[in-house]
C-alpha cells in the first residue's frame, strides 16, 4: 500500500455503536468509509446521509471490495461476517465479545493468521486514558477489585451481563496479571431480562493474585472503577471520569507527615474509540500487531464463558432447591 493511500473501510451494522465507528471512520485522513451495512432500511440510510456514503442491506456486495471494516453486530452474527470478510482478504476489527464461542474465535484466529490479516478486538478500555497512565505504574498487583455498574437498557441484552460488562475488566486484569486464571468462584442473577443481570466472579490467578469483579446493568448510577493493590502501591482507576490515584510508599529518609505520598492526576477524556480506529487502520497499514488481538479476545471470551456457565449451574441448583421446599 503506498503511504498516502488511503484504506477502503466499511461499517457492518450501524445501531447505537456502529455509527459511532462509522462517524470515526468518516473523519479520519487514514481511510475512506466506502459504505454501511445494516439490516434496517432506516439506520443505514440515516448514518449514509449523515456521512455521505453509501447505504448497503447486505455485507456481501462489500466481499473483495473493501479492505478494512468493523463488524458491530449483534454478537450472533461476528463470526460469519468477520469469516467472509477475512477469507475476501479484509481486515477486521469485530466488537466484544470476539464470537459466541470460543470455538469461533480459534477459527477466525487461525484464518487471519493463514490469511496474513489484522484481527482486532474491541475491547475499547485498552485504549481508556486512565489504563494508559496506570500502565507505568502497573507491575505485581496481588489483589484487584473491579466495579461496572450501570443502568437497565433494553441495548446490549442480547448477551448476559458478564459478555457485556464484565468482559471489558476480564480483558483488562488478564493483560495486567498476565498468567492464566486458576480458579473462578462467580454467583449472579437474572433481574431484568432472561439473561444474567448482575454478577461477581472471584477470579484466582496461577501467580497469585485475586481478583473481585462486579458488574450489573440493573444499578441506579454508572461506575466503571478498578482497585489494584501492589506490595508497594495502590492504585484507584476512574475509568469514566478518568482519574488516577497513585498511593505509593515514600523512600526511606524522605520526609514527611505520612508514610505514603497520594498523587492525583485528572485526565483528557480523550476519544477511545477513535484511538482504536485510528490503531486498528495503523496496524492495517503497517502489519504490526493490534493491541488488542484475536487470542486476547479468546481468552476473555473463554473465562467470561467459564463464570457464566458456574452463575448459571448455581441458579439451577438453586431453583431445584426452592421447588424441592415448594413440593
Amino acid at each position: 500500500m503506498a503511504p498516502m493511500e488511503q484504506i477502503k473501510a466499511a461499517v457492518i451494522g450501524v445501531g447505537y455503536l456502529g455509527r459511532f465507528h462509522a462517524q470515526k471512520y468518516a473523519q479520519s485522513t487514514q481511510c475512506r468509509l466506502e459504505a454501511v451495512v445494516d439490516a434496517r432500511a432506516e439506520a443505514r440510510e440515516q448514518v449514509a446521509a449523515e456521512l455521505g456514503t453509501r447505504a448497503l442491506a447486505d455485507y456481501r456486495e462489500l466481499l473483495g471490495k473493501v479492505e478494512a471494516v468493523s463488524v458491530v453486530t449483534p454478537t450472533p452474527a461476528h463470526f460469519a461476517i468477520a469469516r467472509d470478510f477475512l477469507l475476501a482478504g479484509a481486515h477486521v476489527l469485530v466488537e466484544k465479545p470476539i464470537t459466541e464461542t470460543p470455538r469461533e474465535a480459534r477459527e477466525l484466529i487461525d484464518l487471519a493468521a493463514r490469511r496474513g490479516r489484522i484481527l482486532q478486538v474491541g475491547h475499547l478500555e485498552r485504549f481508556n486514558s486512565a489504563i494508559l497512565a496506570a500502565e507505568p505504574y502497573l507491575r505485581a498487583p496481588r489483589f484487584v477489585e473491579c466495579h461496572r455498574l450501570a443502568p437497565y437498557k433494553e441495548r446490549g441484552t442480547d448477551v448476559n451481563v458478564v459478555l457485556d460488562l464484565m468482559i471489558h475488566d476480564i480483558d483488562l486484569v488478564q493483560t495486567i496479571v498476565g498468567v492464566p486464571v486458576l480458579t473462578i468462584d462467580a454467583v449472579g442473577t437474572p433481574v431484568f431480562s432472561d439473561a444474567i443481570d448482575i454478577a461477581n466472579a472471584r477470579i484466582r490467578f496461577a501467580n497469585g493474585c485475586v481478583v473481585n469483579a462486579t458488574a450489573s446493568r440493573v444499578s441506579l448510577k454508572t461506575e466503571r472503577k478498578m482497585r489494584l493493590f501492589e506490595d508497594d502501591a495502590y492504585l484507584s482507576l476512574d475509568l469514566q471520569q478518568k482519574i488516577l490515584t497513585l498511593i505509593r510508599k515514600r523512600p526511606p529518609g524522605e520526609a514527611g507527615a505520612l508514610p505514603v505520598s497520594i498523587e492525583e492526576q485528572s485526565l483528557e477524556q480523550g476519544d477511545a474509540l477513535k484511538a482504536e480506529i485510528e490503531a486498528f487502520l495503523e496496524s492495517v497499514r503497517t502489519g504490526k500487531a493490534p493491541r488488542v488481538s484475536g487470542e486476547d479476545g479468546l481468552m476473555a471470551l473463554d473465562t467470561a464463558m467459564r463464570i457464566t456457565e458456574q452463575v448459571n449451574e448455581s441458579l439451577a441448583a438453586r431453583r431445584l432447591l426452592e421447588a424441592s421446599a415448594r413440593g
